[in-house]
């Protein structure tokens, strides 16, 4: 069985590539046509959109974690197959010019921007399901059995994949497919948030202070209010989603992020003042 491990541009996935070489190493990103986003390199949004194999104008996350993958890559000295899908702007613009946000019942943005990119991409690569190493660590374990029991009888996840179109062509026929296999090699090894953080001081490689979208719905108000302020334009691509959404649908409940953005914060936030959940950590 072959062996990749998932990068989300994070210190955790990061290590794991390091420590624990894989056939492959795989990271998704995410995109957005506005312009306001701009990645402001144009010689690196070449770059990133040679290796994506579509125009890259610039992503939700934090900037940096373009800079985290190409020097990972440099350190490691071996290729990261880099993937995405479709843009966040595409995935939630309707004909009417509205907009249906995700939300925490339904969060098919990491769906359809992290899990669908690499499961095509594996599909495109592979004819046998693969052992896919997850980011969680040794103090993660609920995490861990949480997507275990998702696996069926194989001790696989199953992907329902897009296989065609029915004999009328106005539906996608759907197969459940059977894909990967996580492992958990920090939990296995009893590597915590300590040992990662000491490895990474004195490494040649930039991270994000998160490396997950910045307006993620799963950040705490406090939080997007810092994020805000460290990334104007990307916070006013968020706002602007829950300004023409339909029924007026708002990122979280009983607030807005312009009502976020606006309100004068009384404290300051330190780096270690959120973990993974509180930060809306994404992974497979």
């Amino acid at each position: 069985m072959k062996t990749i491990n998932s990068l989300s541009g994070g210190k955790t996935s990061s290590y794991i590539a390091v420590h624990y070489p894989a056939d492959y190493n795989v990271f998704a990103l995410v995109r957005t046509d506005d312009t306001n986003c701009l990645f402001p390199d144009a010689k690196i949004r070449q770059i990133v959109s040679d290796k994506l194999g579509t125009e890259f104008i610039g992503t939700l996350e934090d900037d940096t974690i373009i800079y985290t993958i190409l020097d990972l890559e440099q350190m490691l000295g071996t290729k990261i197959d880099w993937v995405t899908g479709k843009t966040f702007d595409e995935i939630i613009k309707r004909k009417n010019g509205t907009t249906f946000l995700p939300s925490w019942m339904r969060r098919f943005c990491t769906t359809e921007m992290k899990l669908e990119p690499i499961f095509y991409w594996w599909l495109e690569n592979f004819k046998e399901p693969i052992e896919m190493r997850i980011g969680f660590r040794a103090n993660e374990l609920q995490r861990a059995e949480t997507m275990i029991n998702k696996l069926n009888k194989n001790g696989l996840s199953e992907f329902d994949a897009i296989t065609g179109k029915t004999k009328t062509g106005n539906k996608n026929k759907h197969k459940l497919i059977e894909w990967q296999k996580p492992s958990f090699p920090l939990i296995h090894d009893a590597i915590f948030k300590d040992k990662i953080e000491e490895f990474w001081k004195d490494k040649n490689v930039r991270f994000a202070w998160m490396n997950n979208c910045v307006g993620c719905m799963h950040k705490e108000p406090l939080l997007i209010n810092k994020m805000a302020r460290l990334h104007p334009n990307k916070l006013e691509w968020f706002a602007k989603q829950e300004r023409i959404s339909i029924n007026n649908a708002t990122w979280k409940e009983n607030i807005t992020y312009d009502q976020i953005i606006k309100h004068k914060m009384q404290t300051e936030l330190f780096n270690d003042d959120f973990n993974n959940c509180d930060s809306g950590y994404c992974g497979i």
